[in-house]
């Protein structure tokens, strides 16, 4: 039964492209969604047909949904992108696309090299390259990249530098794919031209010019009945269309429109939990354990409100065997704040004559502090996981640090000493802040933890080697730190580790290459 509140929320909803938030009683988004017009896509949750209820999958999300959000944007690719963004950083349970680490595609170019080629790739790194996108629809982007590369002769063989060598094995010339620099067919100079060329068409400039030419190819193909090479250029004026529409890039804090009132709602959580002011610093403790190999823990801290990225931790569990969420939130509370105090005390011998909290407070104002104290810890949990990390704070003499444990099942407030919890309304600014900084530091830990288990899966074709033990296995991670760099590096180099011959290093080798 869709209540009156919804029913009115819903006629203000614009015929407008974008993307849709559904959310459950306990405000938790639980799916995330698309739609060129908000208001058709939204009214049929609300408005189902028989089809659609019919939907076991379907008809368990339209039954829990209690409110919902929305964002417009420009364009599809627009909505493409920042469904793909909002559900990588909320993974709501009803949504099976995006939820995994891969990303949309870049194309990159690194303007640096002798002669500089397109790749398409999907992380974009600090590496003095330069990057075009993202790009929702992967065909299309290879398409255009393709044609670009066709078009104005640009080379898309491996080497960084090719020779004469390399273009004995190269047909691309031949075929008039390529202008051939590595033989000097075309001067350096030339080159360059062509790629800036090619980096104003990804930008998007000159695109109608571009338009009208290959419609006109394509009608010119169509008039001589050459419908093979008109339906190709049909498909290859649609792709190109679809890369280079205009789209904004939805980053982490960056150009999402949203109704969030960090302000707002940091005064109200500083009223309900009685804090003598609105807690400026937050930092959220939680514990990640999908098996006893992989428990982990992170802490992400929210400054005036809003995530601040730079200062989360991450950390392994170090002193806990098996599954012990209690011990584990008491282990890194306790590294963390230990730490602060290490490294704020050593700022001022006078630390000791006076109350710890009153010393770091006083360390932030004189600019000694080295890492702010925050005005609230929050650990995600009920009672125990509140009481294993109090008992540390207190062990350190941080007893006055205010602290909660936010539990998820009905979002209760606990609080040290406290029998009973708090309850703060759902609609209130104050609760969907927790919500919000819990929710960061669940994805976050639970990234680092999938992190980890892929890299043990990589590291695991160590074992299948003959003659690996685990003390060999053990050195050669340490001495290189990755499965990828014990591949590029020489049998002399794996030799030098004690223990390690030559002989044995080659033969590793040849094992990874045949197990690449």
């Amino acid at each position: 039964m869709v209540s009156q509140e919804l029913k009115t929320k819903l006629r203000d909803v614009p015929h407008q492209p974008g993307v849709y938030l559904m959310k459950d009683r306990l405000g938790s988004i639980i799916y995330v969604g698309k739609a060129l017009d908000l208001k058709r896509r939204l009214s049929s949750y609300f408005t189902p047909s028989r089809k659609t209820r019919a939907n076991l999958k379907t008809r368990a999300l339209m039954d829990s949904i209690h409110d919902f959000e929305i964002h417009t944007v420009r364009n599809e690719q627009e909505s493409l992108l920042l469904e793909g963004k909002l559900i990588k950083d909320y993974r709501p349970r009803y949504n099976v696309a995006f939820r995994d680490d891969k990303r949309f595609l870049h194309a990159k170019i690194k303007l640096t090299d002798p002669f500089p080629r397109f790749i398409a790739v999907r992380m974009k790194k600090d590496d003095g390259a330069r990057y075009f996108g993202p790009f929702p629809h992967s065909t299309a982007l290879h398409d255009t990249l393709n044609w670009i590369n066709r078009r104005l002769g640009l080379r898309v063989c491996r080497p960084v530098n090719p020779g004469e060598t390399d273009y004995r094995h190269c047909n691309a010339d031949i075929i008039r794919n390529c202008s051939a620099p590595c033989i000097g067919r075309i001067s350096g100079e030339d080159y360059l031209a062509k790629v800036e060329e090619a980096c104003l068409i990804l930008e998007g400039k000159g695109k109608k010019a571009i338009f009208d030419e290959l419609g006109a190819e394509m009608q010119t193909a169509a008039e001589a009945l050459d419908f093979e090479k008109a339906a190709t250029l049909r498909d290859v004026l649609d792709n190109i269309r679809k890369t280079l529409s205009p789209t904004r890039q939805f980053s982490r804090g960056r150009g999402l429109p949203t109704t969030v009132k960090p302000t707002e709602d940091l005064a109200d959580l500083g009223e309900a939990l009685g804090l003598d002011g609105p807690p400026r610093v937050m930092e959220c403790f939680d514990i990640s354990n999908v098996s006893s190999n992989h428990i982990v823990a992170s802490m992400v801290r929210f400054t005036d409100g809003r995530p601040d990225n730079q200062n989360y931790r991450k950390y392994r569990i170090q002193t806990v065997t098996g599954q012990d969420d209690f011990a584990s939130m008491a282990e890194v509370v306790l590294r963390r704040y230990s730490r602060i105090l290490r490294e704020n005390i050593g700022e001022d011998a006078e630390v000791s004559q006076e109350p710890l909290i009153e010393a770091q407070r006083r360390l932030v104002k004189e600019g000694k502090a080295k890492i702010v104290l925050p005005d609230l810890v929050i650990v995600d949990g009920g009672k125990g996981q509140l009481s294993s990390a109090f008992k540390q704070l207190r062990t350190l003499g941080l007893q006055e640090l205010p602290i909660i444990g936010l539990a998820k099942q009905h979002e209760e407030v606990f609080f040290p000493g406290r029998s009973h919890p708090l309850l703060i309304p759902h609609d209130r600014g104050a609760l969907k802040l927790l919500q919000r900084i819990r929710d960061e530091a669940h994805r976050f830990a639970n990234g680092y933890n999938e992190l980890l288990y892929r890299r043990r899966m990589k590291e695991s074709a160590l074992d299948d080697c003959p003659g690996m033990s685990q003390r060999r296995k053990a050195m050669l991670l340490k001495e290189f730190g990755s499965l990828a760099r014990i591949r590029k590096a020489d049998p002399s180099e794996i030799g030098k580790i004690p223990g390690i011959s030559e002989k044995f290093a080659a033969s590793l080798l040849d094992f990874l290459a045949g197990n690449a």
